[in-house]
């Protein structure tokens, strides 16, 4: 089966703050993850599992080791090569929405296109798809302060899906929801990928939302086991 994005041999260290230990967040971690498929890696809480999954996203560097998107190795671009590359091949969502407070949703929705050049015909068509497939047809031009917490949820994923990413990687994303928003969140995002071509990694505490995902990996001290 093919893969989207290979991990190899992931170190990642952090220097030792003065009294204390060296820290080894994760020790050698090797995974495939299929496209096409949900994913989640689960763990308790300050194991690493946000650390691994900003360097599958190319968000942050590991100490040693690569992460191959396709057939690019993403650990070794440059800055600017990366932010390219991952606006438009990545979506992220996170557990606090960071939507900009300033703009609608709409607009918050289209950033991602406007800052890959396309042309704002274009950019408000694809946002307000994006913004009736979640059921917000009628927030577009609200901002973030004037939407529910699970609204802004759904808009910022709405925002990962602007500029049709192959890859959503999202970290606890329904972390501040409700469990019905829960639940309506998930079933929105799970939808996305019925063409069978977008993949998707969830980092969560929650065994019931792990449990929905096709494939669920473990972290322990360092290292990624597959549970399922």
């Amino acid at each position: 089966m093919e893969s989207i994005l290979r991990a190899e041999n992931i170190y990642k260290d952090y220097p030792a703050k003065s009294g204390r230990q060296h820290l080894n967040v994760l020790t050698g971690v090797n995974f495939e993850i299929p496209r096409g498929h949900i994913i989640s890696i689960v763990g308790p809480s300050g194991c690493g599992k946000s650390t691994l999954l900003h360097i599958l996203g190319g968000l942050d560097k590991p100490t040693s080791g690569s992460v191959f998107f396709g057939d690019k190795d993403i650990s070794k671009m440059n800055a600017p090569d990366l932010a390219s590359f991952r606006n438009k091949n990545m979506g992220f969502v996170f557990q606090f929405h960071h939507l900009l407070p300033e703009f609608t949703a709409l607009e918050n929705v289209f950033m991602p296109g406007l800052i890959q050049g396309l042309a704002m015909d274009q950019l408000k068509k694809r946002a307000l798809e994006l913004l009736s497939h979640f059921n917000l047809d009628d927030r577009a031009d609200h901002r973030p302060s004037e939407l529910s917490g699970g609204e802004q949820q759904r808009v910022a994923v709405a925002r990962a899906m602007m500029n049709e990413p192959e890859m959503i990687l999202a970290d606890e994303p329904t972390g501040n929801l409700d469990e019905e928003n829960t639940e309506i969140m998930l079933g929105m995002l799970f939808n996305l990928r019925k063409n069978g071509k977008l993949s998707i990694v969830i980092v969560t505490h929650d065994r019931s939302i792990a449990e929905k995902t096709n494939i669920i990996f473990e972290l322990r001290k360092g290292k990624l086991h597959k549970v399922t």
